[in-house]
């Protein structure tokens, strides 16, 4: 089956599902002799393969899933950082109608177990630097063949086997992963995610941004992300285009590697942009035409930036529920500010201040949480729609922006406080290079902003009172933040969402939170 699109129609596009796999196989066909995959490993050494070649590899990963007994709706648990052996592994259980389980490599024991407990893989695969807690994590299933991986290596010989491989036919309906999500506000969700989900994702994004099989993708953000995986490969092999990837994001090297390796298009969140900036310096020969990012930065962030990539970047807005980013600036002009205007092929209204996603679960949209019908249930509407849990305004020009979550508007003495807006007024203070506030009880006022604040330069931070008068000048006295403290850094997702649970914990706890 090769994957069909017409134009969209009522927002949504009319197209013949298609599985992932025959996604991959059409591009293996029709660009054979092309580029793929480059790798530069954590030496400085590069490994490139075309797509014929790392095709020959994925049937060599899936002869050796199948000796560890993977077979059509088996689960493969991969806790591997950006390592050509994640993206083998990946193609070669989605060619052989299994799925993936991809946690976060330096999780601890308690998360991997967690993972591989709900989804009771035949296989799991980890670096060997790490095997000894991936082991303890993975000591609840005794069954379960344990492969550890040499990350900095680009060899797939640890994966491979010599088992006959007859490729089974795949519906697109079929589950193709289960990605938990970054688990900011409490015990992650197994989002179930389609071959059909996985092809569909690639084209909406790959069209988009525009993609041509001459355009390069940079990946620096972690592979076992919804980012990495959605917007840069499914959009890559979609297109036929080829991939760089990095073994990790670094910001002092970033602008480098983008000028090495000829890449045309990236993805990024915020946080790793204010990195670059802070920690970067213009490099020669970045010649990147379209960079996707989320979450806000500031204006002056955002031109320094522009200049420094070669491309005005454009944000987007989605979730690993979602699949495609269901918002996405337009490249004409696209504002900073804006989470962006609904993507073609995508369903997004706004009711009630809350974004809703529309779309059909296990084609469009995810298929649902893993063994659990409730939480499910609960997410969508009763006419069907998706609760996003994220609030947004829209303006005439079909432009939405963010208005935070429902967890994150505040009711102080009966009022509104979008900690959003109390956020930005502490970000636009030139000592401040990020802020985040969060809900604090009061025995008067119910609940009281607070802040955490990391400073732009740590030898010379702003003083607390410096803070509060700041603020005081810009919002009014139900906003003003009881507190500032002062941190190295915010609590981080490995791609740069916030764990503001962790910080409502500190702020909630009996001491008196002061700037230090």
């Amino acid at each position: 089956m090769s994957p069909t699109a017409d134009p969209v129609q009522n927002g949504l596009l009319a197209h013949t599902p298609s599985s992932f796999a025959d996604v991959w196989a059409r591009s293996v066909d029709r660009r054979s002799d092309s580029v793929f995959l480059v790798f530069e490993r954590p030496d400085g050494g590069v490994a490139t393969w075309t797509y014929e070649q790392f095709d020959a590899a994925v049937s060599d990963v899936a002869a050796g899933l199948i000796q560890r007994e993977v077979a059509p709706g088996s689960s493969v648990h991969l806790a591997l950082t950006n390592t050509p052996a994640f993206v083998a592994l990946w193609l070669a259980a989605s060619r052989l109608g299994a799925w993936i389980v991809p946690s976060d490599p330096m999780g601890k024991v308690p998360e991997l177990a967690d993972h591989i407990e709900r989804t009771r893989p035949q296989a799991g695969f980890c670096a060997a630097d790490r095997a000894g807690v991936y082991r303890q994590a993975a000591a609840g299933r005794p069954d379960m063949v344990i492969t550890e991986v040499d990350e900095a290596s680009a060899s797939l010989d640890a994966l491979t086997g010599s088992a006959r491989v007859d490729w089974p036919e795949v519906d697109p309906r079929d589950r193709s992963a289960v990605m938990f999500t970054s688990g900011t506000t409490g015990r992650p969700k197994g989002v179930e995610i389609t071959q059909a989900n996985y092809a569909f994702c690639g084209q909406v994004m790959a069209e988009r941004a525009d993609l041509t099989p001459d355009d390069r993708q940079l990946v620096v953000l972690p592979l076992f992300h919804a980012n990495a995986q959605y917007y840069s490969f499914a959009s890559a092999i979609w297109t036929g285009a080829s991939v760089a990837l990095m073994p990790a994001f670094s910001a002092s090297g970033f602008l480098a590697q983008a000028a090495r390796h000829q890449a045309t298009c990236a993805s990024l969140f915020a946080a790793p942009m204010r990195m670059i900036l802070a920690r970067g310096n213009p490099v020669d020969g970045v010649a990147l035409r379209h960079c996707w990012y989320a979450q806000n930065i500031a204006d002056d962030q955002y031109e320094t930036l522009s200049q420094w990539l070669g491309c005005r970047p454009r944000q987007l807005y989605g979730m690993t529920e979602t699949i495609p980013a269901v918002l996405t600036e337009p490249a004409d002009n696209p504002v900073p500010s804006s989470m962006g205007q609904v993507t073609p092929g995508c369903q997004v209204i706004v009711r009630d201040g809350e974004v809703l996603v529309g779309g059909e679960p296990g084609t469009t949209l995810f298929a649902g949480y893993l063994d659990d019908p409730e939480t499910t249930a609960a997410s969508f509407t009763d006419d069907g729609w998706f609760r996003t849990g994220d609030r947004a305004s829209v303006d005439p020009d079909g432009r939405h922006y963010f208005d935070g979550r429902h967890s994150d508007v505040l009711k102080v003495a009966g009022e509104n406080v979008s900690i959003v807006e109390v956020e930005s007024v502490l970000a636009s203070h030139p000592a401040v290079l990020e802020a985040a506030v969060v809900g604090a009880p009061d025995p008067v006022r119910d609940e009281v902003p607070v802040a955490f604040v990391v400073a732009a330069d740590p030898a010379s931070p702003p003083a607390a009172e410096e803070l509060s008068a700041w603020c005081n000048q810009r919002l009014t006295k139900a906003k003003l933040p009881r507190s500032f403290t002062l941190i190295d850094e915010l609590p981080r997702t490995s791609v740069g969402k916030i764990r503001k649970f962790l910080l409502r914990q500190e702020a909630e706890a009996p001491k008196e939170a002061t700037g230090r």
